[in-house]
């Protein structure tokens, strides 16, 4: 095996690279750097004076805000893209999110959008000047794609993930590539590359993960638009601990050509890419810019199925109330969240009934298995080939692994194939259109410490769709209190308790982060989803 040395001086390739790519005249002096007691560093952009009024209003839009104004003119795509690099400086000095900032390729292609539109007066495509980041393992033309496995910063991108191409097709600015932790299997963002990233609302809370980057990306704003991947809630625990939005689509509707990692050809459990971004709006139009450009006729592992219709509002839905997995109890502030939106919901007319957990122990049995079929190796394998060492959350991950014949995998795939039947058939009958339910057990967790992923894991084993929405509601230390004599379901939930800090003695810890929840369609039914999120998230926040 290499000596140390040796993976550290490969991975200082990637550190250097990202060194040299930072826009060092945009960066926080010394006096504005946060204190040790500062925990919260939202507000920084607004108080530290590297961004004008005008350039905070820029990177506080959706991507509608942005299109209107490059529409009338008010703005030109070069001024928002130079805003979002200056906030983005800012963001990575405090939070580590990026892999690579691509500010000359950034400012070129938005001074090439803003010469189209002066000559035609039309803008490019429906992301017009849009300013997207990207999780570094989607693969970008001429860049070194790793993963987060230092064996992998050899390997330099030929060209865009198809994605990429897509988005870069209807006008879409990319301004950075983001982080990820090793092994791309934590619900967390560290790796032996470009360390640990962190989250914008609480610096001791994770920033999720396998996205991590992405998240710290969508909650301090430095992009409006994000790229995530998710195979066992890879885009949903980032958007939920970033208090920012997320959708995990339907296998087979975006195109996964162009991602780059260790586990290619594993099919049981297929991964999805998707967006994050700052509303619901947001998460509908990267789905229709992408998806109405046929990537089916590229990528051919996908489904040809249109984007439908537009985003309105559904009449006559029926949501399903999921308290709990019948695992581990969410803590107090989901609860709240919960029954808070049910109430809502019911007095504005929308029907609910409680969703009851459906073998949910039997799921995370059969996802588990399915993950790593080939016991881990894979894996083990690229952490050997640089010497690396494999962190704490690769092998809670690989706890779980478990070598397996193929024949044994096909009995899973069956196992999977029947639950999936099973719970559809269960909706349809109680007649639940979308359920309502946590993205975590709670609003966060202490960097490091997210193991359980039940709440998102699940709907990867059912390819149900799935959106992380904001409340508008924040975890309060004297509303949020763990019930008088709480005894632990089992060992697992007594587990995320005390790491979560809701038994010992830490309740400051949470105080003020904002809740965020999830809300799951039924499979292939990605629009009704995002339709029934746009409501349910305007009752809960009206």
């Amino acid at each position: 095996m290499p000596a140390a040395k040796d993976w550290e001086r490969k991975a200082q390739i990637c550190r250097d690279i990202l060194e040299k790519s930072i826009p060092k005249q945009w960066l926080l002096p010394e006096d504005k750097l946060p204190t040790k007691q500062q925990h919260n560093v939202t507000q920084i952009p607004r108080t530290c004076g590297i961004l004008s009024a005008e350039e905070l209003e820029m990177t506080e839009q959706n991507a509608a805000g942005l299109l209107s104004k490059y529409q009338s003119g008010e703005w030109k795509v070069e001024q928002v893209i130079t805003a979002f690099l200056k906030r983005a400086t800012i963001g990575q000095q405090l939070l580590n999110f990026v892999t690579e900032f691509l500010t000359d390729e950034a400012l070129e292609s938005a001074k090439a959008l803003d010469e189209h539109f002066e000559t035609t007066g039309k803008l490019f495509g429906p992301l017009h000047g849009v300013p997207v980041s990207v999780k570094e393992h989607v693969s970008y033309g001429g860049k070194i794609t790793h993963a987060g496995f230092v064996n992998q910063i050899d390997n330099v991108a030929k060209e865009d993930a198809l994605l990429i191409k897509l988005l870069k097709k209807a006008g879409a600015v990319f301004t950075v590539r983001t982080n990820q932790p090793q092994s791309l299997m934590h619900l967390d963002c560290e790796n032996n590359i470009t360390g640990t990233t962190l989250n914008p609302y609480h610096l001791k809370l994770s920033p999720g993960g396998s996205s991590g980057g992405e998240g710290a990306s969508m909650g301090f704003k430095c992009a409006v638009l994000g790229v995530g991947t998710d195979i066992g809630g890879s885009i949903r625990a980032p958007a939920a601990f970033n208090n920012s939005y997320g959708l995990r689509p339907t296998t087979l509707r975006n195109p996964t050509l162009g991602l780059h990692g260790v586990l290619g050809g594993q099919e049981s459990i297929k991964g999805v890419i998707g967006p994050l971004g700052q509303s619901i709006d947001d998460l509908w139009l990267f789905q229709k810019s992408l998806i109405d450009q046929d990537p089916h006729d590229i990528d051919t592992t996908l489904a040809p199925i249109p984007w439908k219709g537009e985003l309105d509002t559904p009449r006559n839905i029926t949501v399903g109330i999921m308290m709990t997995d019948g695992i581990v109890t969410p803590h107090p502030p989901i609860l709240r969240a919960l029954k808070t939106a049910k109430s809502k919901l019911q007095a504005a007319g929308v029907r609910c009934v409680d969703w009851q957990n459906y073998k949910h122990d039997h799921a995370w049995d059969i996802v588990s298995a399915l993950y790593f079929p080939d016991g881990g190796k894979r894996i083990e394998d690229a952490l050997a080939a640089s010497g690396e060492p494999m962190l704490p959350l690769t092998q809670h991950a690989l706890n779980y692994s478990k070598a397996i014949s193929i024949s044994e995998n096909w009995d899973l795939n069956v196992m999977r194939e029947t639950y999936r039947r099973e719970y559809h058939a269960l909706m349809k009958e109680r007649g639940v259109d979308v359920i309502l339910c946590p993205a975590y057990v709670g609003v966060g967790v202490k960097q490091h410490g997210a193991k359980y992923w039940g709440y998102t894991s699940l709907w990867n084993i059912l390819d149900q769709p799935a959106v992380v929405f904001p409340t508008g509601m924040d975890a309060d230390k004297d509303i949020d209190v763990v019930e008088e004599g709480y005894s632990p379901l089992n060992e697992k939930d007594k587990e995320e308790y005390e790491a979560c800090k809701y038994i010992q003695n830490d309740p400051e810890l949470f105080d003020g982060v904002p809740i965020t929840l999830q809300l799951v369609g039924k499979h292939y039914h990605d629009e009704d989803t995002l339709r029934a999120a746009k409501l349910i998230e305007s009752v809960i926040r009206g």
